[in-house]
């Protein structure tokens, strides 16, 4: 089946998907669970995406896992999340570290207790020397605050203002040193972009689904790629095939 997998990827893949983990409070309501064992069921098929990803040779992954204004969603909830983030660590952290899995964190740590912040950083330091997929993992995460983040940097540094450019920019954001993604994928059938990747995802491709996330497999994903694979990215530019000089924006 894996060989089959492979050999019906085409040539060209995204170098880094990130992707909006959308809809598992609807895939638990729709089978009349608690929206919590939707979260469960969601870090379960964490697994499953990240071993695709691996085999289909994608070098980075940017899971969009918790933003800074899902803290105001019921404590019951937000307390619950927490602890699927530790159990998570505690239960995939070295078989990710065996399947040669680089560890990232993106966004604020401070609103998680001492304790689970020590793990994340434990975590990213254990698998900081592996290089067959990094994957970013967006907790605590805002691009609008990332972006504010960053203009603070600057000050802080003293930058001048003739020497602000955008590739210095990119150096102070939480992804710095990581491309810019080439596909953004958000699951469950919602058009937008919920405050993920602003600068970064400037000229992504975007893939929507109506999968929610739980039951996006590696088969969701294939069709992703295959998506992604069809399209021409011109990044302000016109098509390869256009004669004319007419300007396309996009």
């Amino acid at each position: 089946m894996a060989q089959h997998m492979n050999s019906s990827l085409p040539e060209k893949v995204p170098t880094h998907i990130a992707i909006i983990m959308d809809g598992n409070g609807r895939w638990a309501i729709s089978r009349g669970l608690p929206r919590l064992a939707g979260h469960r069921a969601g870090t379960e098929n964490l697994r499953r995406v990240i071993e695709a990803c691996i085999e289909f040779k994608i070098q980075y992954l940017t899971l969009y896992a918790f933003s800074t204004e899902n803290w105001g969603r019921p404590q019951e909830e937000v307390q619950g999340l927490l602890r699927i983030l530790e159990d998570v660590i505690d239960r995939e952290l070295q078989q990710l570290h065996d399947q040669g899995v680089q560890l990232r964190h993106i966004g604020r740590l401070d609103g998680l207790t001492p304790h689970l912040r020590n793990k994340v950083l434990q975590a990213v330091e254990f698998t900081r020397n592996n290089d067959r997929l990094v994957l970013n993992v967006a907790f605590n995460y805002g691009g609008r605050d990332e972006i504010v983040c960053a203009i603070k940097g600057l000050l802080q540094d003293s930058v001048k203002i003739d020497d602000i450019n955008e590739t210095l920019v990119s150096k102070y954001l939480y992804t710095a040193g990581v491309p810019d993604p080439d596909l953004i994928v958000r699951t469950s059938g919602e058009l937008r972009g919920s405050n993920f990747l602003i600068w970064q995802g400037a000229y992504s491709e975007w893939y929507f689904t109506s999968t929610y996330w739980p039951d996006f497999d590696k088969e969701e994903l294939r069709k992703a790629v295959i998506e992604f694979s069809r399209r021409e990215r011109r990044y302000g530019g016109v098509m390869k095939n256009k004669e004319d000089s007419e300007t396309n924006a996009g």
